[in-house]
């Protein structure tokens, strides 16, 4: 004979929503093999709705909680993207306790997700781009910040050529970059790895940075570093004390750099690249594998970027156009 199905948990049962948060997170490591950023995200987004419904469970939440919960941030003006996202993790959470037989009911079921492609994402025209790419400045005399500079600039270059995350320049080691082919290895979402390739004017700044300033900044440890014998990190791009970057600091030299022109962020820089490939005609696919997107549909936003170019050609390759 079949063997019964397993009963649902009752919904009333007192399980505390840290309890539901850390068996979610502790499902997203093992069985999904998510990235701690990943996780991260997801688990800050939940929180949040968590705090949203107060001291209800998420186990009881209702369909109209959710709608509640994005109106809410809809009306604090969050971007369409992020609210996006948070009803992804929404129902990545509730799909996981269906199949874990908590809730019989999916209350993220028939809610629309915002139009993603309404959003436009933020691109530096190209002689912003230009001026943005020259703006790192040595702060002094010294060689430590002549290195600095140059390995500022060898950054801004690949991020640029190669639309990589913050998330991934940082994680890029000496080793996955690949001089001789042109390109760099990286790892994305996911700990997915792809190959990127990188154009002339980002090989020869990196190419500056490996000769003349990286040596300075793995020598720049402190005495007291030195002392324990600690080797420099692995990561292409140091900091002071040769060890590697974090996140924060990548925005802060982004930042600095565009003080005097428009205020740009990584993720600007990543945009301009595919904005700009797209606007000089290159396929949808190709963009789409040097970003690293899972889904076309998530590239396919930056041709609302170059609708004066689509026309034109249109107008130009079209029989029927009204060309005379």
């Amino acid at each position: 004979m079949p063997l019964p199905p397993r009963p649902i948990t009752p919904h009333n049962s007192h399980v505390t929503n840290e309890r539901i948060l850390a068996g979610f997170v502790a499902y997203l490591k093992v069985e999904k093999g998510l990235a701690a950023l990943t996780i991260s995200a997801y688990t800050r987004d939940l929180t949040q709705f968590a705090e949203f419904l107060k001291d209800r469970s998420l186990i009881n939440a209702k369909r109209e909680d959710v709608r509640a919960f994005l109106d809410q941030l809809s009306t604090n003006r969050v971007e369409g993207r992020s609210i996006a996202r948070k009803l992804s993790t929404l129902r990545h959470l509730y799909k996981h306790l269906i199949l874990d037989r908590r809730i019989e009911h999916d209350p993220t079921l028939n809610i629309d997700s915002p139009k993603q492609w309404k959003v436009l994402p933020k691109a530096l025209s190209r002689s912003e781009t230009d001026a943005l790419l020259k703006a790192p400045r040595a702060n002094t005399d010294s060689k430590l910040s002549e290195a600095l500079a140059i390995r500022d600039r060898a950054m801004l270059e690949m991020f640029y050529a190669g639309a990589v995350r913050v998330s991934e320049i940082i994680g890029i080691r000496v080793i996955d970059l690949k001089r001789d082919q042109g390109c760099v290895i990286v790892r994305g979402k996911g700990d997915k790895e792809r190959i990127v390739p990188l154009g002339r004017s980002a090989l020869d700044a990196i190419e500056i940075y490996l000769r003349t300033a990286r040596p300075t900044l793995a020598a720049s440890a402190s005495r007291k570093s030195a002392s324990r014998r600690t080797a420099p990190s692995p990561s292409l791009f140091l900091a002071k004390g040769a060890h590697s970057l974090t996140r924060n600091r990548v925005w802060q030299m982004v930042n600095s750099a565009s003080k005097t022109g428009r205020h740009a962020s990584p993720h600007m820089l990543r945009h301009s690249c595919a904005t700009h490939m797209v606007e000089n005609g290159a396929d949808l696919r190709t963009v789409q594998t040097i970003l690293g997107h899972a889904d076309i549909s998530t590239t396919q936003i930056y041709t609302h970027m170059a609708v004066d170019r689509l026309k034109s050609v249109y107008r130009n390759h079209h029989p029927r156009a009204g060309k005379k």
